[in-house]
């Protein structure tokens, strides 16, 4: 019985951190599991080998024989342990050294019989115990553990490989980031078996809120970049940032829910995002609404690569919405709808939606697919001008809702999924994209004008550049004794007369972030650029990065020789005409 006195440690001297002491990260022993397991199941099967073995070679060495005169003789030990070897594995090299007695072949036969029963009670025991589930869950796991251990490049660990998981996974598999899955259902780890992902994805079955469940994905790995706790269960995704923070609080952790308690909660445990959809959605709604040039940027931005510029909505005015939800969504999209200055009236989702004329926008938020496109129905029908606005439930009912195309379409795992791979993968992006959120209309065609101008009508891609020694030796060596501004950087290698197509969507300067910073800033080393441009954007600047002479073309035009040899003939041809 323990020492009830040693439950209780003295006390220390507290402070604010959640975190007070620092351990080891805990991981599953199941290389020792699945050995057990083993030697469990199959002790007895080897005992019976071992005996029947046993008793046969010492029984064949103790009946009589007679060699090829008819003397008696008897086989040694070793001699009968040489014919039972190859007897009792059914091989068979014959009798030796002497054609045995009756005796011996009633004992030998007697033997084989034995040895058959006890091999074939030894492998049904193996073929039984390679069906445990027990035995195959320790199996899979520490083939799991070896996989991770091994992974020798950054990686995510996606706790939940549901809708806003396998999303989110195939996203990072595109740009060829690695990452690791837990997931409770076992179908939906066997199914990381069948996508097709340019490098393998370990997947493990289990509750990820179990911190030694962590640990074996690799929670204590030092390639471990961040976790993204994206179950269905808020609680669960609790669990995760809990986890995170207690042991690897450096770790960046995304985490998805819908309550907004729980998510207050996760905020408290240092989780680095926490993406509510039902809130998120209201918003991108409601800058839509209000806002439709800004939202039309943000989400041409965030598009893939040669995205078409599309036409912006008009702006809603302002009215009554009508709204058919229920639950948490019903409460979020009717918060939202009144912060933006809409009058909002509540219908249950069950009544229908009656008589809708005079309303600005309606809102379908039921649980079923088939209710909201019921309802949608009913709505266009009464008024096919009216902004319609459909909760999409099932990934499944996709071809339905694009073939209705209401005005706008919430997906709770899409917009997750989105928003989560923004954050962890393009952080400044997404700075930029939530200062856009704030701008007026007029701000965001000018600077959308602007990007067109430069980029063309295809969307363009964002990355980043560090004004350092390793990444822009040419640049530090001409702001060593000039100034040079972001515009002068941006112009044209070969035609200083004409920009490049790149533009700067920030500027991150002693560790704050400038949106769509004034091309005549006046660039400084360590300055850390967010950038936007085509798919070879970078080769426009490459030259001006790593070459002074290119950068002094680019601000004065006038032409340097960029050799060795070449700044050596130009010396002594001045020297000449001197």
């Amino acid at each position: 019985m323990v020492n009830p006195l040693l439950l209780v440690r003295p006390r220390k001297r507290r402070t604010t951190d959640l975190r007070q002491n620092q351990v080891s990260i805990p991981a599953q022993a199941v290389a020792s599991d699945a050995i057990f397991l083993l030697l469990r199941r199959m002790r007895l099967p080897l005992v019976v080998l071992v005996v029947v073995f046993t008793v046969s070679v010492f029984g064949l060495a103790a009946v009589p024989g007679t060699d090829a005169q008819g003397t008696p003789h008897r086989l040694s030990v070793f001699e009968a342990f040489y014919v039972m070897s190859y007897t009792a594995t059914t091989i068979g090299f014959g009798e030796i050294p002497y054609a045995f007695s009756t005796a011996q072949r009633i004992w030998v036969t007697c033997s084989i019989y034995a040895s058959v029963i006890a091999w074939a009670y030894a492998i049904g025991m193996v073929l039984s115990l390679v069906q445990d589930e027990a035995f195959r869950e320790a199996v899979s796991a520490q083939r799991f553990g070896r996989k991770v251990r091994h992974m020798g490049e950054p990686f995510h660990i996606i706790a939940g490989y549901g809708g806003a998981g396998s999303r989110v996974a195939k996203a990072l598999d595109l740009i060829r980031k690695r990452f690791v899955v837990i997931d409770r259902q076992g179908a939906r780890i066997d199914r990381l078996e069948t996508e097709l992902f340019t490098s393998e994805a370990p997947g493990l079955e289990g509750d990820a809120a179990n911190s030694a469940v962590l640990g074996l994905a690799g929670l204590g790995h030092k390639r471990c970049a961040g976790v993204l706790a994206m179950t269905g269960d808020d609680l669960a995704n609790l669990g995760v940032v809990q986890a995170v923070h207690l042991l690897r609080p450096e770790l960046p952790v995304v985490a998805w829910s819908r309550d907004r308690a729980i998510a207050e909660h996760m905020r408290e445990f240092g989780a680095t995002h926490v993406i509510n959809p039902y809130d998120r959605f209201g918003v991108y709604l409601t800058i839509g609404l209000r806002r439709p040039v800004s939202l039309q940027l943000m989400q041409w931005l965030m598009a893939p690569l040669g995205t078409p510029l599309g036409e912006s909505a008009p702006p809603i005015p302002d009215g009554t919405w009508l709204v058919c939800a229920e639950g948490v969504f019903k409460d979020e999209i009717e918060r939202d709808l009144r912060a933006a200055g809409y009058d909002v009236v509540h219908r249950d989702v069950h009544e229908g939606v009656g008589h809708c004329h005079g309303y600005v926008g309606f809102v379908a938020g039921a649980d079923s697919d088939t209710v909201n496109l019921a309802l949608g129905a009913e709505v266009r029908r009464q008024m096919p001008e009216i902004f319609l606005c459909l909760r999409q439930s099932k990934a499944a009912a996709a071809p339905l809702y694009e073939a209705f195309a209401p005005d706008s379409i919430f997906l709770a795992p899409d917009l997750v999924a989105r928003e989560c791979f923004a954050r962890i993968v393009t952080p400044r992006t997404w700075a930029f994209l939530e200062t856009v959120s704030a701008w007026s209309d007029e701000r965001s065609q000018e600077f959308m004008d602007h990007v067109v101008q430069r980029c063309g009508t295809g969307s363009p891609n964002g990355w980043r550049l560090a004004l350092t020694r390793d990444e822009a030796p040419g640049v530090l060596r001409w702001l060593a004794h000039d100034t040079l501004t972001l515009e002068q950087l941006l112009r044209h290698p070969t035609d200083p007369q004409r920009h490049a197509p790149v533009v700067a969507l920030g500027l991150t300067r002693g560790g704050e972030f400038i949106a769509a910073p004034p091309e005549s800033t006046a660039l400084q080393p360590g300055d850390d650029l967010l950038l936007a441009s085509p798919s070879r954007g970078y080769a426009y600047l490459r030259d001006a990065l790593f070459n002074e002479a290119v950068i002094e073309y680019v601000v004065t035009g006038r032409a340097v020789p960029t050799t060795w040899a070449f700044r050596v003939l130009s010396r002594l041809r001045v020297s000449r005409r001197r």
